[in-house]
């Protein structure tokens, strides 16, 4: 039953108690002159059959009064009980059901992130693809986690994220990376292993606690391995260092709200005419006013600051700085038409 079906039915149902309430109270004080609260008193207990006593004898009037008021209600009251009660309880099923359906996303999702563990770190990564518009889903086996966001606009799953069925309903076919956020080195290790054998082609980064565990994962197929201890601990001490710098860095390339912003730009497919071109030739400063501070090749080789005559070739990475609309600017020339 859809919702504008079931609120129809509850309106009819309270509609019906007023009908029988209002004749009631209006039956009892114009045969009985009962005051207000005594004819409220005799339509609740006649309608209610709950067998109290009369406030005083009735009249012949008010004997076939009531006999009517109950036969008639005594249906009518019932149903209108039954259809609250229903829609209550239906209210509850659906609230459910929509922690239930979190489980699993509701469209075929491609080019997504898949979060592994909704812990302190996974509600951070989850705020940062966020801030930068990135699909993701989540995958937690919390029933209470997936209950609390049954409403928010999240991408839920409950499951093991260990297990390789679990993995392919969250799309780990079709996802362009996995960050395994879980508090257990050993599940970290089994999930870099399971996704790295799901796909070879997938980026894979994973949370560690010690150095041990680090090099174990990425023997396992990870790209990247966090140490959250160490980066803490080395942000910390460089902010003492390098104040300033840190600062700057952070404003640029983790708040998707800064006016500016540090962005890689991934050269798959450029355009015929723009075929190994350089940065000079493609005029990508004259033509957007982003600035062009790093450059990988193909191969994974890095060149910070690249010269004006580096050329630009398919399967290379520009890593740009300038705001969103010059950024875009710099995405349209080098997308292929």
């Amino acid at each position: 039953m859809d919702k504008d079906t079931r609120f129809h039915k509850l309106r009819y149902a309270f509609a019906l108690i007023l009908i029988i309430g209002v004749f009631g109270v209006s039956g009892y004080m114009l045969l009985e002159d009962y005051d207000l609260v005594d004819a409220f008193y005799m339509t609740v207990i006649t309608v209610t059959t709950v067998g109290f006593g009369e406030v005083h004898e009735l009249s012949n009037a008010g004997k076939i009064f009531t006999s009517l008021l109950s036969l008639s209600s005594l249906g009518t009251f019932a149903y209108a009980i039954s259809v609250i009660t229903t829609f209550l309880i239906e209210s509850q099923f659906q609230f459910f059901l929509r922690g239930r359906n979190k489980k699993y996303p509701v469209k075929i999702m491609k080019n997504h992130v898949i979060v592994c563990g909704y812990g302190r770190n996974g509600r951070q990564i989850v705020e940062e693809l966020k801030a930068h518009s990135h699909e993701y889903v989540v995958l937690d086996s919390s029933h209470d986690i997936i209950l609390e966001k049954a409403d928010d606009n999240y991408h839920f799953m409950e499951g093991d994220a260990t297990e390789d069925d679990v993995l392919i309903k969250a799309g780990i076919k079709t996802a362009k990376a996995l960050i395994s956020a879980l508090p257990s080195d050993a599940d970290n290790l089994f999930v870099v292993l399971t996704a790295r054998s799901l796909n070879a082609d997938l980026s894979i980064i994973s949370r560690a606690e010690n150095e041990a565990s680090e090099r174990k994962l990425y023997v396992a197929g990870a790209n990247n391995v966090v140490m959250p201890e160490r980066v803490g601990g080395a942000h910390m001490a460089k902010l003492v260092a390098r104040p300033d710098i840190l600062d700057f860095l952070d404003h640029l390339s983790l708040h998707g709200d800064s006016p500016t912003t540090l962005e890689e730009i991934f050269c798959k497919d450029l355009p015929e005419h723009l075929m190994n071109k350089s940065i000079y030739e493609i005029g990508v400063r004259r033509k957007s006013g982003a600035n062009i501070i790093g450059f990988k090749t193909p191969d994974g080789q890095y060149m910070i600051n690249p010269t004006p005559d580096t050329k630009v070739i398919p399967g290379s990475k520009l890593f740009v700085l300038g705001t969103p609309e010059q950024i875009a600017v710099m995405k349209e020339i080098l997308r292929k038409d």
